[in-house]
């Protein structure tokens, strides 16, 4: 393997963040309440984290269960949270809506980012919103020219990695050609297990993101460094 991969790991609190860091994380995707798949953390919490552990830490931006942004309302409510997040210095976001025709929600994306480029555009990733989407080949390209966005969290299937497995493959190597809309990182994660691992790595890539996996006690108990650390083996350091 010529390039490290990275490993990113799901953290709800500093402690997980230790862990993780503990284990060979390479970076932390920050949310609360995995009832809902992940919703927006505490600013307190955010802080907590940032100042446990040098890792880069992408929060996530979603106020409620499901891909819609709901109303203008809870948008606004939204994009004002990014903005304490910004100031409180976060620089690297996870979000991303559909519309109700399963396309992207550039209404709230174009919210969302008018708040994250001061000082600078932020980094972000569009979360699995993309494997509910009505086509993921037309989201990419429509999403192509948003300013930050570099990598695609998927499991290639509403289902999980299992299966997604053909869609991840064949959207890697469109990865690898640099065909139009397919230039973020293609970041692997939802059901992710390590069986996967050799055809994905095989199919040249390197980015990957585990939550329950981390945790041997599930859900409701902490990250294990030595999870992660068994991850890390697989993958190289």
């Amino acid at each position: 393997m010529n390039k490290r991969a990275l490993l990113e790991v799901i953290a709800l609190d500093a402690r997980d963040a230790v862990a993780a860091a503990e284990g060979g994380a390479d970076r932390l995707e920050l949310v609360t309440d995995m009832a809902a798949d992940g919703l927006t953390p505490s600013l307190a919490t955010f802080r907590e984290v940032r100042a446990a552990v040098p890792l880069p830490v992408r929060v996530m931006l979603r106020a409620s269960d499901g891909f819609s942004a709901g109303t203008p309302a809870d948008l606004r409510a939204l994009t004002e949270t990014a903005r304490a997040l910004r100031d409180a210095g976060a620089d690297e976001f996870v979000f991303g809506f559909l519309d109700e025709t399963g396309g992207p929600d550039l209404r709230a994306l174009d919210a969302l980012l008018a708040v994250l480029a001061d000082p600078a555009p932020a980094r972000w990733t569009f979360h699995r919103a993309i494997d509910r989407a009505a086509s993921r080949e037309s989201l990419r390209k429509h999403l192509t020219d948003l300013p930050g966005l570099d990598t695609y969290l998927t499991a290639g299937s509403p289902t999980g990695v299992t299966g997604g497995l053909p869609t991840l493959l064949a959207e890697a190597a469109l990865t690898h050609t640099a065909e139009p809309g397919y230039e973020p990182v293609l970041m692997v994660g939802g059901g992710l297990h390590l069986t996967h691992l050799p055809d994905l790595l095989a199919a040249g890539i390197t980015a990957f993101h585990i939550g329950g996996a981390a945790r041997p006690q599930g859900w409701a108990g902490p990250v294990a460094a030595s999870a992660v650390g068994e991850w890390r083996g697989v993958l190289g350091g």
